[in-house]
């Protein structure tokens, strides 16, 4: 039977509450498996897991209960293992690096936050800084709109001009937001998106974190800022891009 693991936490952590049930339908029970001193929580894999709602809420629960008694490094959804003597077996091999990464996320959640450009918002902006645009967009208006070309023209540099900004806007957010953040993870860039940061972040100043967002949302409003979190720190749990591994030779 293939085992589905929750997260990887330390030996010492206090037990999990009794009868907790993970994943599948009818729920398997959650369990721990010691190896050392760390532990992985598991539980037996149902045949054909597929994330529905239910399943990844009940992948959700199972980390805040375990997180909410002690650090924690949780694992993606659908993580799932030959069997228990894979699992210790990787806890084996990967022990001084799932201790460092515990050290180094203890205390601490993730923040995801997302940007995009007000259409409108942005086009005013665009054309407030941009003295191409605002040439080209008199010349046109001058000429009763312009010929074709004009108008394509004019396309063409208020497109870059977006560009530009969205790139600018990105860097600018991440350097409003690194300063209340342990570290910052820059996540696959997704259609509509101009930012996908996640960044991690001492629970005891989350709050300091979600004002400087409402700063950003107030100094910036030709920006859509969404903010979710505090979720468990998935993208910390391999060094990230700004926090690199040592390299042992």
């Amino acid at each position: 039977m293939s085992t589905y693991v929750y997260g990887i936490t330390t030996g010492s952590h206090p037990s999990l509450p009794d009868g907790m049930e993970g994943v599948g339908e009818p729920a398997r029970q959650v369990r721990i498996i010691k190896e050392g001193d760390l532990a992985a929580v598991v539980s037996d894999a149902p045949e054909g897991l597929r994330p529905k709602r239910r399943d990844l809420l009940a992948h959700q629960n199972v980390l805040a209960e375990t997180g909410a008694a002690a650090s924690v490094l949780p694992m993606r959804f659908g993580s799932v293992s030959p069997d228990d003597a894979a699992v210790a077996g990787v806890l084996a091999e990967r022990a001084d690096h799932f201790k460092e990464r515990l050290e180094a996320l203890s205390g601490k959640v993730e923040y995801n936050v997302k940007a995009t450009h007000d259409e409108e918002a942005v086009l005013h902006r665009v054309m407030s800084e941009n003295p191409e645009v605002r040439s080209l967009t008199e010349a046109n208006r001058q000429a009763g709109g312009g010929s074709y070309d004009d108008k394509l023209r004019l396309g063409e540099v208020v497109v870059a001009a977006v560009q530009h900004r969205e790139a600018e806007d990105a860097a600018e957010l991440q350097r409003a937001l690194e300063p209340v953040a342990a570290a910052v993870s820059v996540g696959p860039e997704s259609t509509g998106w101009l930012a996908n940061l996640s960044f991690l972040v001492e629970r005891a100043s989350a709050e300091d974190f979600i004002a400087a967002v409402e700063e950003v949302r107030k100094a910036q409003p030709h920006l859509e800022v969404r903010l979710h979190g505090p979720l468990p720190p998935y993208s910390f749990v391999e060094p990230g891009p700004s926090e690199p591994a040592e390299t042992h030779h």
